[in-house]
């Protein structure tokens, strides 16, 4: 064994390693992760899981010929380590640092980029498709957690890989349950029997030769397969549903022993069709905080690693204000009820959920089903509530067209994380939806500057008729000040006045037109504030007419977001000039870092603004 993981020659090692030398690596993993998590933050629990099967998958298949893909992709820190990046870990999701999911820019290791749920076996049936095609020889490896397979995107990947019968090895990750029962010398055999080669041989040879035999040897063989089939289900009982859609189904197996993975995984090999591997393991193994507490430890900023405790931000979350309002509303309304999509706690509805568990309605990772599933209650005479973040509500863009704004239903869309995230990076930055949910007819759009707005919008958006969609970021308030009994009743407001110039800040984006105000006042340029706080319908009783240039700023996609629609829908004389994030992916950093790097803070709208002046002049 080598001192530090950064001494070895990864993935290249590990195929002369012992399994008893792959068991002291993994302890070695997780003491790693443990010391570059607790200054780095990240998704900790589902990674120290996941340590054992991420070796023996390497161990037993070839990266980057063979394609491993990696659901979600959280849980990828692992395979980066095990693949060469052990020494950038200092850096992990911080600006221009690695990202905290594959990325295929970043190494030929990651086959795939992810970021969201359930996606993983229809890139790999895809894969499959093209490999088959091409007459290449090599493995294709989704692993996908029992929290994904909620999705039915997961689902009708999986019709469509069994009716294929291309070979695809599908690695369920179950750390949702104990190791069960049935791991144990029946299951252990019954594994090693069908993914045994001579198995597999003797099978095709007899059902051949019964075929043959004249007149009844058709129907002879599949009685013999059927009988054989309802002995076997009866024995295994939870690998039914994938065995009828067209897979092998092998399992359960301890996750945490590389031995028994390594065995199956060659084993897995033998096996021509699609094959389910169902692995059970624990989230947070090998750290008790994370053990006792795998839902705090999930995705976690720097912590102490002997407590685990983290430093806490001052303030209040929009997401526990949203929550808290919620159960306020819900007190005097009985025909609230809230639904979330396995983020109960992140969103804010945690509380709600305890006092109120019938009204509340955890969909899993199903998107789609929670909006539609919402129309069906509004349109039966409920209120709901649906709160999911914004990149995740993307995922169920035609339902809210189809399902609730065509029909006018009253529903409240809680759509948290909007605006930049953070260190999750492109694919869970909230920066489409002022854009795509504009886009809709029906749709109203509210934007709170602070909690109290945030609070008086959601009374306000329970009071109206029609889809109505909240959004807020990230993070905890930074203007609460003001009268708690603010009542929001639909318009924007003039903050300041301006004779050069006025900027239209969309929600939270506020604190920084405030700031670029007094930038821009000590160089002499008078610009006025305008708190947008109705996206659509457009609130135009703010507009100055002896302005004669607008400057909006929004914390989303300046493509199709607020300041497009303003300026098409303007009907002054004034110059409109839009400011947000560029027609690209934004890469991954700090919510600070990202608003300095595309000049969105206050520094940097003052001199866009000026720099705006002088070009004038």
């Amino acid at each position: 064994m080598k001192k530090e993981l950064t001494d070895y020659d990864f993935p290249k090692d590990l195929k002369t390693m012992s399994c008893d030398e792959l068991e002291l690596l993994g302890i070695s993993i997780r003491e790693f992760l443990l010391k570059s998590l607790s200054k780095t933050g990240g998704h900790l629990a589902s990674n120290l899981g996941i340590v054992e099967l991420s070796l023996a998958i390497h161990k037993v298949f070839d990266s980057p010929k063979d394609k491993i893909i990696w659901d979600v992709g959280h849980q990828s820190y692992i395979h980066k380590i095990l693949t060469g990046r052990a020494s950038k870990f200092d850096k992990l999701r911080q600006t221009g640092g690695i990202s905290g999911f594959p990325k295929n820019c970043e190494s030929i290791h990651d086959s795939y980029d992810t970021g969201h749920s359930s996606t993983s076996l229809s890139v790999a049936a895809g894969m499959a498709a093209a490999r088959d095609l091409k007459g290449e020889n090599h493995d294709i490896i989704a692993v996908i957690g029992d929290g994904a397979m909620t999705g039915g995107m997961a689902f009708e990947a999986l019709n469509n890989i069994g009716a294929s019968k291309s070979k695809v090895l599908i690695i369920l990750n179950d750390n949702g349950m104990s190791i069960s029962k049935n791991i144990g010398g029946l299951s252990n055999h019954l594994n090693k029997l069908r993914a045994s080669s001579q198995y597999i041989c003797a099978k095709k040879n007899i059902k051949s030769k019964i075929k043959k035999i004249p007149v009844i040897g058709t129907g002879l063989a599949s009685g013999i397969s059927g009988a054989k089939d309802k002995v076997k289900y009866a024995l295994i009982s939870g690998g039914v549903i994938f065995e009828e859609m067209g897979f092998t189904y092998l399992g359960p197996i301890d996750g945490h022993n590389i031995s028994s993975m390594v065995k199956i995984l060659e084993d897995s090999k033998n096996i021509s069709g699609p094959v389910i591997l169902h692995v059970i393991t624990s989230k947070g193994k090998g750290y008790r905080n994370a053990e006792i507490h795998p839902n705090k430890f999930h995705g976690i900023g720097p912590f102490d690693v002997e407590t685990g405790a983290t430093e806490k931000e001052p303030g209040v979350s929009f997401s526990k204000i949203m929550g808290d309002t919620a159960i306020k509303l819900a007190k005097d309304n009985d025909k609230i009820v809230a639904i979330t999509a396995a983020m109960e706690e992140a969103t804010g509805l945690g509380e709600f959920g305890y006092l109120y568990p019938k009204r509340i309605f955890d969909v899993g990772i199903a998107e789609q089903h929670a909006v539609t599933f919402a129309a069906g209650l509004a349109k039966a005479g409920m209120k709901p509530l649906v709160a999911i973040y914004s990149s995740f509500l993307q995922r169920a863009y035609d339902q809210i067209i189809e399902d609730v704004c065509l029909q006018n239903l009253d529903v409240v869309f809680a759509v948290d994380r909007a605006g930049i995230v953070g260190a999750d990076g492109e694919t869970h930055h909230g920066l489409f939806d002022l854009s795509y949910l504009s886009a809709m007819p029906n749709m109203q759009i509210l934007a709170p500057s602070n909690g109290i707005e945030l609070e008086a919008m959601m009374k306000c958006a329970f009071k109206t008729c029609g889809p109505v969609a909240v959004r807020y970021p990230r993070g905890n308030c930074n203007l609460c000040k003001g009268n708690s009994d603010f009542e929001f009743t639909g318009g924007n407001k003039r903050l300041f006045p301006g004779k050069d110039g006025d900027i239209w800040a969309v929600g939270t984006m506020l604190s920084h037109a405030l700031e670029a105000r007094e930038i821009l006042l000590q160089r002499g340029i008078l610009t006025g504030v305008v708190s947008v706080k109705s996206v659509k319908p457009i609130d135009f009783s703010c507009v100055n007419p002896e302005c004669k240039s607008i400057f909006t700023v929004e914390d989303g996609t300046v493509c199709g977001g607020f300041g497009e629609r303003m300026k098409a829908e303007f009907r002054g004389n004034s110059e409109i000039t839009n400011y947000g994030f560029p027609d690209k992916f934004i890469e991954h950093g700090s919510q600070r870092d990202l608003f300095d790097i595309y000049k969105l803070n206050g520094n940097g709208l003052a001199e866009r603004i000026s720099d705006y002046f002088e070009r004038k002049a």
